[in-house]
C-alpha cells in the first residue's frame, strides 16, 4: 500500500494530501467498491460534490473500509442553485446527513456562477457552518482573482483551496500562480484531460519512456512539481495504485518545460470558463 504521499498545509493550519481520489461518476454499489478500492490501496482523500449525486457513497465507502476516519479528508462542494445563504446552511446540512458522518472535512462552492451574484452569500454560510462545526476547512472552485479579492473584500476570509481546472493542454498558470501568492492551494480538477487523447500524447510519453513509468504517472507528477493537488479517478486497483505511485522518480526542470510548453489557449476539457460558465 501507498502511504508516503506528502500533506499540504492549508492556511487554517488543517492539512490534506497532495493526491486525492477523484470520484466524478462514481455511483451507487459500482461506486462504493471503487471508492472502498482507493482507500485500501492508499488514498486519504476523496473529491466528491452535492452535484455528483455520491455523497451517500463516499459515506458508505468510508464505513467499509479498513482506514480510520480520522485519516480520511472527505471533500464536496455546494451546487450553484443552492447559493442563497439559508439555501446554503440547509444544502451543506443535506450533504453531511447524506455521508452518514458527524462532518466533511472541506467544503467548496462548486461555481461562482458570478452572473446570480450570490456566491458572498454562499461564502458566509461557509464561514458559519465551520463555525458550527459541519465543516472542518471551507474552499471555492473554479474562482477567478476578481471572486476570490471579492470574498476577502466582504468577508475578510480567504479560500484554503481553489479547485480549478488543470493538465498539460490547460495548466492555468496564470490563476495558479494567483492561488499561490495568496496562500490559497491548488486542487486540480481533471487532472489528465481527456485522457483518452492525453495518454497518447508523443512527448509525454517519450518522458514516460525514459523514467520507465506510465504517461498518466508523468502528468500527474508534473502537478505534483508545480505545488499543487492531484485528484486523479481510475476504478481499477492496480491503476489506482499506479496514480498513487509517484514518489520515485523526479522530472528534470527541462521536462517540467516540455511538459508546460503543451499548454493551449483552448485547452479547456469542455469550454468551462468560470467567468461565464454557470452550473446549478
Amino acid at each position: 500500500m501507498a502511504t508516503n504521499v506528502n500533506q499540504i498545509k492549508l492556511n487554517d493550519g488543517n492539512q490534506i494530501p497532495q493526491i486525492g481520489f477523484g470520484t466524478y461518476l462514481l455511483n451507487g454499489f459500482s461506486g462504493v467498491n471503487a471508492m472502498t478500492s482507493a482507500l485500501n490501496v492508499g488514498y486519504r482523500f476523496l473529491d466528491a460534490a452535492f452535484n455528483y449525486d455520491n455523497e451517500a457513497a463516499v459515506g458508505e465507502a468510508i464505513r467499509r473500509s479498513s482506514v480510520p476516519r480520522e485519516q480520511i479528508t472527505v471533500l464536496s462542494k455546494l451546487p450553484g442553485r443552492y447559493q442563497r445563504y439559508d439555501q446554503a446552511i440547509k444544502a451543506i446540512q443535506e450533504s453531511v446527513l447524506r455521508t452518514g458522518l458527524d462532518y466533511i472535512d472541506l467544503y467548496l462552492i462548486h461555481w461562482p456562477n458570478p452572473n446570480q451574484g450570490f456566491y458572498v452569500e454562499a461564502w458566509q454560510a461557509l464561514i458559519d457552518a465551520q463555525k458550527f462545526g459541519l465543516i472542518k476547512s471551507i474552499g471555492v472552485s473554479n474562482f477567478l482573482p476578481v471572486h476570490l479579492e471579492k470574498l476577502n473584500k466582504e468577508t475578510g476570509v480567504d479560500p484554503v483551496v481553489n479547485e480549478i481546472e488543470l493538465h498539460p493542454y490547460f495548466n492555468n498558470q496564470a490563476l495558479r500562480q494567483y492561488n499561490q501568492q495568496h496562500n490559497i492551494a491548488t486542487i486540480d480538477w481533471s487532472p489528465l484531460g481527456r485522457a483518452s487523447e492525453m495518454l497518447h500524447d508523443a512527448t509525454i510519453k517519450q518522458i514516460a519512456v525514459k523514467h520507465e513509468v506510465s504517461v498518466a504517472q508523468v502528468i500527474l507528477r508534473w502537478e505534483l512539481q508545480l505545488a499543487t493537488i492531484t485528484i486523479p479517478k481510475a476504478t481499477k486497483p492496480n491503476r489506482q495504485l499506479e496514480n498513487l505511485s509517484l514518489f520515485d522518480f523526479r522530472l528534470t526542470e527541462a521536462e517540467m518545460q516540455t511538459i508546460n510548453g503543451l499548454t493551449k489557449n483552448d485547452g479547456r476539457t469542455s469550454n468551462q470558463d468560470p467567468a461565464v460558465y454557470e452550473e446549478f
